[in-house]
């Protein structure tokens, strides 16, 4: 019953508005005001489900679902999540359960491999992978190895001079992993980048803000590159970032948790050139490679930082295998104690649609991206703000065409009446003072005449927004 539920679902998700349409506080309403006392039959849940929920649920796997990044699923990714859950194991070392740490192992030299990691970052090296809840996690995780590798050298009392950099176009994630770690607020450095580098962070910008640190008596600690930020999908360039990182002893971590997907894809694997002297590498299989949430696959050159640093051995866990030294315990590879058997979908995944389904998937969503590229660029009412890099496509309507009306002000206004109709969903950045609406391709279930589809949805928008002013 529950599996004929999620199949309709999904046959009909389609006709459902995308951004669920609801009023806060509306669920309240609907249910009771307690837990029941008595068992009830699972077709009264699901219709409850069906009445109540579906409508307050903004529908991710739509194929009209064009906002913030996608989140692809798959029936290779659901069927893993159900034999995972059905299993419902709690791998935390080696010995409570051998599999599911063995198939983490080998699933992440798996995807390294595919990648083309440098061999320093896998298992077969003297690295190795492990697959975190969310690149929270992995930023959290790693900055956390890199702040006490340093203290334990200089001593703990030195942890507010220590300094963490990304850009202005970096993922909040950094600032609270940052915050949680105890670096001083006033330590962190968002640098500021320019339209005219299309927004990646300028080795010239850290060179300098590093330099004035440590003018200042403080000491560089941390660097998060990414790869495909969330604003625009724009690229730092990972080589001339690490050379300056490498002169004064940054960790650098790389955030490609969207765009790092596509570079298993050979014309895409160019973003990734100088990570050789990176020091932690992740990417989210969750949102651009079919692998049911949550699942963010983090590699590190030198997993013995990350053990250091999130370890703890008390008697209750301790076994043969963990003091022999020779088996992974993911636990001290992460925040948490307990953890998901989630190799198993990544697995299937991977077995189920093979490389080079994986990389065709991939492709067509770009392909669709520059079909949407050239239909803004054959409107000249819009632009096209910044360079497309991946599957997304950052526009906006164009000044001249609103005569004295604010540009922002407009845009924002057409980006709501499209997302109220419920016919697509897309979301906005701002960058350098523009409003931009973001078109991010990467649902499953889409195809091209979603896209084509979407495009007349914003072009009558446009027009029935003009009409007002």
């Amino acid at each position: 019953m529950i599996i004929d539920f999620i199949a309709d679902y999904y046959k009909n998700v389609e006709k459902q508005p995308v951004r669920s349409q609801v009023e806060p506080g509306y669920l309240s309403k609907c249910l009771p005001k307690s837990a029941p006392n008595n068992p009830e039959p699972i077709e009264k849940i699901l219709q409850d489900v069906q009445e109540h929920i579906v409508p307050g649920i903004t529908h991710w796997q739509s194929p009209n679902y064009f906002a913030y990044f996608p989140s692809s699923g798959s029936v290779a990714g659901i069927i893993g999540e159900m034999i995972s859950t059905g299993f419902n194991v709690v791998g935390f070392n080696w010995m409570s359960s051998p599999a599911a740490t063995e198939l983490e192992n080998i699933v992440m030299d798996w995807l390294g491999e595919m990648l083309k990691l440098p061999i320093s970052f896998l298992f077969s090296g003297k690295g190795g992978g492990v697959i975190q809840g969310t690149t929270c996690e992995a930023i959290l995780c790693t900055l956390s190895a890199a702040r006490d590798r340093i203290l334990n050298k200089i001593g703990r009392e030195n942890i507010t001079k220590l300094v963490v950099y990304g850009s202005d176009q970096t993922h909040s994630a950094l600032q609270k992993a940052a915050q949680i770690a105890g670096i001083d607020p006033k330590n962190f450095r968002a640098i500021k980048t320019m339209k005219s580098s299309s927004f990646g962070l300028s080795p010239d910008s850290l060179q300098l803000t590093v330099e004035s640190d440590v003018e200042a008596g403080l000491i560089p600690l941390f660097l998060c590159a990414t790869v495909g930020t969330t604003g625009t999908t724009a690229v730092d360039p990972i080589g001339p970032l690490c050379d300056i990182a490498k002169r004064y002893g940054i960790w650098v971590h790389i955030d490609a948790a969207y765009a790092g997907s596509s570079c298993i894809c050979p014309e895409f694997r160019h973003f990734l050139d100088g990570i050789e002297d990176a020091d932690s590498f992740s990417l989210n299989a969750h949102k651009w490679f079919f692998t049911t949430l949550d699942c963010c696959c983090l590699w590190v050159k030198n997993p013995g930082a990350l053990i250091q640093s999130l370890s703890t051995n008390p008697e209750f866990l301790r076994n043969r295998a963990s003091d022999s030294k020779t088996v992974v315990d993911y636990k001290d590879w992460q925040i948490t104690l307990s953890r998901r058997f989630r190799s198993m979908k990544l697995w299937l995944v991977l077995r189920s649609y093979g490389v080079t389904n994986l990389r065709n998937f991939l492709r067509s969503h770009v392909k669709m991206a520059k079909l949407f590229e050239e239909l803004v660029g054959s409107d000249k009412r819009f632009e096209v703000v910044v360079p497309r890099n991946f599957a997304m496509v950052c526009f906006r309507v164009v000044p001249s065409t609103l005569d004295k009306e604010p540009v922002n002000k407009f845009n924002n206004e057409l980006l709501e009446s499209i997302n109220k109709s419920g016919k697509l969903y897309m979301t906005h950045a701002i960058v350098e003072g523009i409003f931009v609406i973001r078109f991010a391709i990467g649902a499953t279930l889409t195809e091209e005449r979603h896209v084509v589809a979407a495009w007349k949805v914003v072009q009558q928008h446009l027009e029935a927004n003009l009409n007002m002013i």
